[in-house]
């Protein structure tokens, strides 16, 4: 009787904290979020976070991955009807060829920052700066670095892990395998932009290949053809390189 009374106590708890936690966001995020497909894949994309525990994504550049991923975090974040009460924020810290920073001065979130700014540049599309300085303030949005992932296990919460191109397969693992109760997870990248030194550990294409078919697991291929929801020159740009790195192999090949 104890044992159950002590685990009713640890449940009452923890609904009383989520509770609380919603009550907060509401405070912070006012207006209902609502997020809108602007092609096919967008719409695919949204299906599968909704219906699925994890969701793989893979979409080139300007596909609107991360901002619908992020978006529909929010949007579910602030919904009463769920028990989620973060937002992890999840990339690994690989920077552009010959762009390394070096040493960076400060506490780990001041290291961090920086590598958080594509997610945070996103989220102010969806919601004011002080509203996402205070989610981040009181610890809803919360960046995590994968290199200190071994051995979490998060509950209650969104994790959303992007360029996962630039992860490797182990630490792919790593990071799926953090996925605790009542949990969902997003894995976004694009396989055009790697840049580990060695492409083939990357993990992307092989997670998309492993996980196809796989029950709560869902995969997305956003299409190259839908439209570009950046600036539409990404596209013209997308294609001369395409062009050019396709003939530069083939010449690397006769030669």
């Amino acid at each position: 009787m104890a044992k159950r009374n002590m685990q009713e106590d640890i449940e009452k708890t923890e609904s009383d904290l989520i509770k609380e936690v919603k009550e907060l966001v509401k405070k912070i995020i006012k207006k209902d979020i609502k997020v809108v497909s602007k092609n096919d894949s967008q719409k695919e994309l949204i299906k599968s976070i909704k219906n699925n525990e994890i969701t793989i994504c893979e979409g080139i550049a300007g596909s609107g991955k991360t901002f619908i991923a992020l978006a529909y975090a929010l949007l579910l974040l602030r919904k009463e009807t769920t028990k989620f009460k973060n937002i992890y924020l999840i990339k690994s810290v690989t920077t552009l060829k010959g762009e390394d920073v070096g040493y960076l001065k400060g506490d780990l979130k001041e290291k961090l920052e920086p590598f958080m700014w594509s997610y945070f540049i996103n989220i102010e599309k969806i919601i004011r700066k002080e509203n996402l300085d205070s989610l981040l303030m009181n610890n809803i949005i919360k960046p995590f670095p994968l290199a200190f992932a071994r051995g979490a296990t998060l509950d209650n919460c969104i994790i959303i892990g992007d360029e996962m191109q630039n992860v490797s397969l182990d630490n792919a693992r790593t990071m799926l395998t953090r996925i605790g109760n009542n949990s969902k997870m997003i894995l976004l990248g694009d396989t055009n932009q790697i840049d580990l030194k060695d492409k083939e550990k990357s993990s992307l294409s092989t997670l998309m290949d492993i996980f196809t078919e796989t029950e709560n697991i869902g995969t997305v291929k956003m299409d190259d053809n839908d439209t570009n929801v950046r600036n539409k020159l990404i596209d013209v740009m997308e294609v001369k390189f395409k062009e050019y790195y396709k003939k530069n192999e083939l010449w690397v090949k006769k030669n």
